[in-house]
């Protein structure tokens, strides 16, 4: 990471959207269910090492975050956010599985309606001084945010409601 994007990120303002780290344990059944994980593909020990190391490495940053941080109801991005954050520190958010339905065949109603709702979602500033946090999952390539790596994060400039938001960075773990 630059130093000048690690001086705007320790101002604040920005939403750092996160995939789930690596889930490799299990399938999502058709008969998905969120209270029971063994209904869903899982955090494999890789993906929890990774969560663990995401949260130590913006901490270590000094990258002020704001709380709580927002995850998808699957039990893999609740699992990441609170190996990252701690378990205290997580507020699920349903809408966050419909951004994973665009996976799916949808009509364009329906699309046209997440992508709106994800647009006014990225569009809300964080209090002052601090950054958003939103574990969830990564898009098709043409959609939304794009693809995004296991624990891979998009960094957003939300420009206020209904003013859009920016794409500010692309950052994998690794980088």
């Amino acid at each position: 990471m630059n130093r000048l994007l690690l001086n705007s990120l320790r101002s604040g303002g920005y939403i750092l959207y996160t995939r789930h780290g690596e889930a490799t344990v299990g399938i999502d059944q058709p008969n998905l269910n969120f209270q029971y994980c063994v209904t869903q593909r899982n955090l494999s020990d890789t993906g929890r090492r990774q969560a663990v190391y995401y949260g130590e490495i913006l901490r270590s940053l000094q990258v002020p975050i704001s709380y709580p941080v927002i995850a998808s109801p699957f039990c893999r991005t609740i699992e990441t956010a609170q190996l990252a954050f701690g378990w205290q520190n997580v507020q699920v958010n349903p809408f966050w599985f419909e951004t994973y339905r665009l996976k799916e065949n949808l009509s364009n109603a329906e699309q046209t309606r997440i992508l709106d709702t994800l647009k006014s979602i990225l569009e809300i500033q964080p209090p002052q001084g601090s950054n958003k946090v939103i574990i969830a999952h990564s898009f098709r390539e043409e959609i939304g945010l794009g693809l995004i790596s296991n624990m891979g994060t998009v960094i957003i400039r939300p420009r206020g409601h209904g003013k859009g938001y920016e794409i500010i960075s692309k950052l994998s773990l690794l980088d």
